[in-house]
C-alpha cells in the first residue's frame, strides 16, 4: 500500500503537489523542483503531456522520482494511446514499483504545440479506471487472466465548480463505480462549491484532495481564464492580483486562504505552484498544514 493511500485511508490530511517532465532530457529543473517540493508533499503528481505539449514520458520520470525517495502519482491521459498501449503502460507502471495511478482524458491536441496530432481516445478516463480495476483484480480489459495482478491506488480528476453540479456529480459517481478511490480537483475558488463537491463524493465513498492554483501573475488569471476549459477565475480573485503592488505576494495571501479552507473541508490539497515551489513550505505553514 502506498503511503498516499494509507494516509487517506486513516484519515490524515494529505499534500500532494505536481511535476511537470522535461520537454528534452536535461532533468536539471525537474529535480530542482522535486527537491523543493517532496520535503513538503506526500506525493507529486507527473504529468502526462500537459497542456497537450511534448514531455519525457511520465512513466520513466514517476520511477526516476521513486528512485529519488519522493512518492510518484503516475498520470496516464487517454488521448495518446489506444487501449492496447495503455494496458501495457499499466503493466509496466506497476513492475516499475508506481503504486499511484490518476486517470484523466487529456487536453485537445489543437490546443498544444502538436496541433497535427491525432488525439485516440480510444477510451475515457472512466473506462480506464475500470481497466485499472480489472486489472487489479487479475485480468485485462478482455476479460483474461493475467500472469500477476496490480494493485495500484486509483485516482481521478474533478471539477466542483462545474455547472450544472448535476452532470458533474454524475460523472464522479461514474468513476467511483468504475473504480476510483480518491479524486484530485481542478483549482477551486469558492468554497462553497467545494464544500458540495467533498459532500457528494464523501457520499460516493471516496476521498477529496482539493486543488489550489498559485495565481502568481496577471498573465496567469487571463491564461485560466481564455484557454483552460472548465475553469475560471471570478472577477474579484482576478483583481486582488492585477490590483496588487505585488502579484506574487497576493497570490501566496490568496493560496493561504485556500488551503485554509480545504484543510477544514476537504481529505487533503493539491497544489499547484507554478514556478514558485520555493514558497510551498511556506503556503503550508501560513495555512496550519506544515
Amino acid at each position: 500500500m502506498s503511503r498516499l493511500q494509507g494516509m487517506l485511508e486513516k484519515a490524515e490530511f494529505v499534500v500532494t503537489g505536481e511535476i511537470a517532465p522535461p520537454h528534452g532530457t536535461d532533468m536539471s529543473a525537474m529535480l530542482d523542483s522535486v527537491a523543493l517540493l517532496a520535503p513538503a508533499c506526500h506525493a507529486l503528481n507527473v504529468t502526462d503531456n500537459q497542456g497537450a505539449t511534448l514531455h519525457m514520458a511520465s512513466i520513466v520520470v514517476s520511477r526516476l522520482l521513486r528512485d529519488a525517495g519522493a512518492e510518484p502519482i503516475f498520470q496516464q491521459t487517454c488521448r495518446d494511446r489506444n487501449r492496447l498501449a495503455l494496458e501495457a503502460d499499466l503493466l509496466a507502471a506497476w513492475a516499475l514499483g508506481l503504486e499511484n495511478v490518476l486517470f484523466v482524458t487529456g487536453d485537445d491536441t489543437r490546443s498544444g504545440d502538436h496541433p497535427e496530432a491525432k488525439g485516440v481516445f480510444d477510451v475515457d478516463s472512466t473506462q480506464l479506471i475500470a481497466i485499472a480495476r480489472g486489472m487489479n483484480g487479475g485480468e485485462d480489459m478482455q476479460g483474461r487472466s493475467l500472469s500477476g495482478r496490480t494493485g495500484f491506488h486509483i485516482g481521478a480528476a474533478s471539477f466542483p465548480e462545474a455547472e450544472p453540479w448535476d452532470i458533474q456529480s454524475a460523472r464522479i459517481e461514474s468513476k467511483v463505480a468504475a473504480g476510483a478511490r480518491f479524486f484530485q480537483t481542478q483549482a477551486f475558488f469558492d468554497p462553497g462549491k467545494l464544500v458540495r463537491a467533498v459532500d457528494a463524493t464523501h457520499a460516493m465513498g471516496a476521498k477529496v484532495i482539493a486543488g489550489v492554483l498559485v495565481l502568481r501573475s496577471p498573465r496567469v488569471v487571463d491564461f485560466v481564464n481564455e484557454k483552460l476549459a472548465g475553469l475560471f477565475v471570478p472577477d474579484s480573485i482576478g483583481e486582488r492580483i492585477k490590483g496588487a503592488d505585488d502579484p506574487v505576494e497576493a497570490a501566496i495571501d490568496l493560496a493561504v486562504e485556500q488551503v485554509s479552507v480545504a484543510r477544514d473541508v476537504a481529505d487533503g490539497v493539491h497544489i499547484m505552484p507554478l514556478g514558485l515551489e520555493a514558497r510551498v513550505p511556506e503556503i503550508l505553514s501560513r495555512a496550519g498544514v506544515l
